[in-house]
């Protein structure tokens, strides 16, 4: 079951249900409950069902009031309040790094040492301010000459660490100022609308496997396909509750907070972003997160 976030006629932030092409409003037929969806997680719970089981009680179908998917805004999934991500969790993500780096150690690096630790890489990754909604532009950086999205399975949980569902997302990562010194990596990772995600979180008790997850990144310039790349959860080093506690380790996790789990979908080294660009993340039981791309600035207006 796929929830969505839209805004509804009254320009009212609403939960729906999505079916195929179309979205089943839910909020209004239990307002206490579906206000958000961690309150309907946490709803479901008190009342012993999951919330797919609480959801499909409303009855949602029957509504006369139907929505078109290319009709409505839709908003990221949840307002998350914050949005965490992890390194090199993929082979993939591991060996980008290692050709990032301008001044290569002799013997293993510190990407090849976190890829075997116990330990994995966190960070900070954006707040709901920096986030963008799907088909709103995310933003290249204008000190930054290599920049690429990194297209990620999202974990939607709430203060206690529980995965209310799985959403796509997109990492957005500048990556000559990440290998210039890693000690950068939060400029590499965090300014204007450098993070997405969306366009719906698929409830977890209705994913048979969240290890068989495919994820597919394609770019396009000038409306034509410039890139396209595939990757599989089954690829991942780390599972999802390691990378949850370390996480929550003496650390104060808000509800809606959303969790990056890595990348293992990478551009050719030759290829960075250009304003225009048009990015679609895929992913399997989710749906298509698609973002424009345009220049990030200091002041809001564009620097020439």
């Amino acid at each position: 079951m796929n929830i969505v976030r839209f805004l509804d006629e009254q320009g009212t932030a609403v939960l729906g249900v999505l079916e195929g092409e179309e979205i089943y409003e839910i909020t209004t037929l239990h307002p206490e409950a579906c206000r958000d969806i961690v309150t309907l997680a946490q709803h479901a719970k008190n009342v012993g069902q999951t919330p797919s089981q609480l959801i499909s009680s409303l009855n949602y179908r029957q509504q006369e009031k139907v929505y078109r998917l290319q009709n409505v805004e839709l908003l990221t999934p949840v307002d998350a309040p914050e949005v965490w991500a992890c390194g090199v969790t993929y082979e993939r993500s591991r060996d980008a790094r290692n050709i990032e780096m301008k001044e290569k150690p002799e013997g293993l690096t510190f990407y090849d040492k976190v890829y075997e630790a116990e330990r994995p890489e966190i960070f900070f990754k954006s707040t709901s301010a920096r986030t963008v909604h799907p088909h709103q532009p995310v933003c290249i950086r204008s000190d930054s000459e290599w920049q690429v999205p990194e297209p990620e399975v999202g974990l939607v949980i709430n203060g206690s660490g529980e995965i209310i569902g799985y959403t796509a997302g997109n990492d957005m990562s500048s990556r000559d100022i990440e290998g210039e010194n890693p000690l950068y990596l939060p400029q590499a990772k965090i300014w204007r609308n450098s993070c997405s995600f969306g366009p719906t979180i698929r409830l977890a008790e209705t994913v048979d496997d969240p290890y068989n997850m495919d994820i597919v990144c394609r770019i396009y310039r000038e409306e034509k396909l410039i890139f396209e790349g595939s990757a599989n959860t089954s690829q991942l080093k780390r599972k999802f509750h390691e990378l949850i506690n370390y996480l929550l380790r003496d650390n104060e996790v808000f509800d809606g907070t959303v969790l990056l789990t890595g990348t293992c979908i990478v551009p050719p080294d030759e290829f960075t972003l250009q304003e225009g660009d048009l990015i679609e993340i895929e992913v399997s039981g989710v749906g298509t997160l698609s973002n424009p791309v345009a220049l990030a600035t200091r002041t809001g207006v564009q620097k020439s």
